[in-house]
C-alpha cells in the first residue's frame, strides 16, 4: 500500500511523508514571484511539541538587569514581562520596551489573544499619562512602544488618552522615540489623527492575518479593510510618521495570501512589516496549523523588501515591536531565530 493509499499519511487532505517526529507535506511552496515555485517541505505541527527554533534564549546582560531591577523596585508594568516575550533580553539591553495603557480588560474577543474580555464601563486612570512618562524615564528607554486593549466603551476608543500619554512621554523624555500600537478606533479617522499628531515617530495597527482568515481570527468588529484604511489615512495625514503592522503566521494562511497582504499593505503606504509565528496561548484559542521555519521567514522577508517596505522583521520569535528602535536608525534588523 502506497503512502497515498494510507489515510494516516495525509495532513488536511494533503499527501504527506513521515520524517522523524514531524509530518511534512509533499506540496511545494506556492509561487512567490515571476510565476516560479520555490519548492520546499512545510512542517505541520510536530508530534513531540514545538520545534527547536522556538526555544527562547535566557535573557541576560547588564542593561537588561538594570531595567529589570528598576521595573521591580518601582512596581512598573510592561507587556514584555506580562506576556513573557521571548525577546525581552535583547530589547531591554537595547533600551526598548513596551508599556500597555488603558487597563487590562479588552472590549473585543479575538480568538488568538489571551487578554481578558469585558466592559470597563468607561474607566480610565487620569494619572496614567504622567505615570507612564515617569516609568519611561526611570527605565531610561531610548525607544518605547505604547500599546493597549481595545476600548469600544469609550466614545473615541481611547484616542485622547493615547495622545496624552505620548505627549507626556515626549515632554519628560525628549530624546525617547515613541511608537503607538493602537486599536483601530472603529475606523473614525479624526481619532486616528489625534494619536498620529501627538508627537510619535511610529503609528502601528496590526492587520494580524490574511483577509480570508480575518474572521474568525479577529473580533467581528475588526476588519481587514478597516485596518488598511486606518494605516493609509495615518500615512497620508502625516507622511513623516512611519506606519507599521504585523502578521501572525501558522493560522492556515496560504503563501499567495501572504503575498497579496503584503501588496495591499504597500498600496496603503505601510512602511514596516513584522512577521512572527502564532502560538496558541490556551486550549480555548485557535490551534496552530503549522510551524513556519526560519528559512521560510527568510523568504518572506526578502519578498517584502523587494515589494518596497522600509523594513521587514521576520522570524519565529518576532513580535510586533521586536527591535523597533533599529528601524529608525535605518539598521538592518534581520531575522530573530
Amino acid at each position: 500500500m502506497s503512502d497515498q493509499d494510507n489515510p494516516k499519511s495525509t495532513f488536511r487532505g494533503i499527501p504527506v511523508v513521515e520524517s522523524g517526529r514531524k509530518y511534512r507535506t509533499e506540496t511545494g511552496f506556492s509561487a512567490i514571484k515571476n510565476g516560479v515555485k520555490l519548492r520546499r517541505d512545510t512542517p505541520a505541527v510536530p508530534r513531540g511539541g514545538k520545534p527547536k527554533w522556538l526555544r527562547a534564549k535566557m535573557p541576560s546582560g547588564t542593561n537588561f538587569s538594570a531595567v529589570r531591577q528598576t521595573v521591580k523596585e518601582h512596581r512598573l508594568s510592561t507587556v514584555c514581562e506580562e506576556s513573557m516575550c521571548p525577546n525581552i533580553g535583547e530589547c531591554w539591553n537595547n533600551g526598548t520596551a513596551t508599556i500597555m495603557v488603558m487597563g487590562s480588560v479588552c472590549t473585543r474577543a479575538c480568538r488568538f489573544c489571551a487578554v481578558d474580555t469585558g466592559n470597563p464601563h468607561g474607566w480610565l486612570d487620569s494619572e496614567e499619562p504622567l505615570n507612564t512618562a515617569r516609568a519611561v524615564k526611570l527605565m531610561d528607554l531610548r525607544y518605547v512602544v505604547i500599546t493597549s486593549v481595545d476600548r469600544d466603551d469609550l466614545d473615541d476608543g481611547g484616542a485622547a488618552h493615547y495622545a496624552s500619554c505620548v505627549r507626556e512621554i515626549r515632554k519628560m523624555n525628549p530624546d525617547t522615540a515613541v511608537e503607538a500600537l493602537t486599536p483601530d478606533f472603529n475606523g473614525v479617522m479624526s481619532d486616528v489623527e489625534l494619536v498620529v499628531d501627538s508627537g510619535l515617530q511610529v503609528f502601528a495597527q496590526n492587520v494580524e492575518t490574511v483577509e480570508r482568515l480575518t474572521h474568525p481570527v479577529r473580533d467581528p468588529r475588526a476588519s481587514y479593510s478597516q485596518t488598511l484604511a486606518v494605516l493609509e489615512h495615518a500615512k497620508k495625514f502625516r507622511p513623516h510618521v512611519l506606519t507599521k503592522t504585523s502578521l501572525m503566521l501558522g493560522l492556515g494562511e496560504e503563501d499567495h495570501e501572504i503575498m497579496k497582504t503584503m501588496q495591499d499593505l504597500r498600496n496603503a503606504g505601510v512602511d514596516i512589516l513584522t512577521l512572527g509565528q502564532y502560538l496558541r496561548p490556551t486550549p480555548n484559542h485557535l490551534v496552530v496549523e503549522r510551524y513556519v521555519t526560519p528559512d521560510e521567514f527568510d523568504l518572506y522577508r526578502a519578498e517584502g523588501l523587494e515589494q518596497g517596505f522600509l523594513e521587514v522583521v521576520a522570524g519565529p520569535l518576532v513580535r510586533s515591536s521586536y527591535r523597533a528602535d533599529q528601524v529608525l536608525e535605518k539598521n538592518n534588523v534581520g531575522i530573530a531565530v
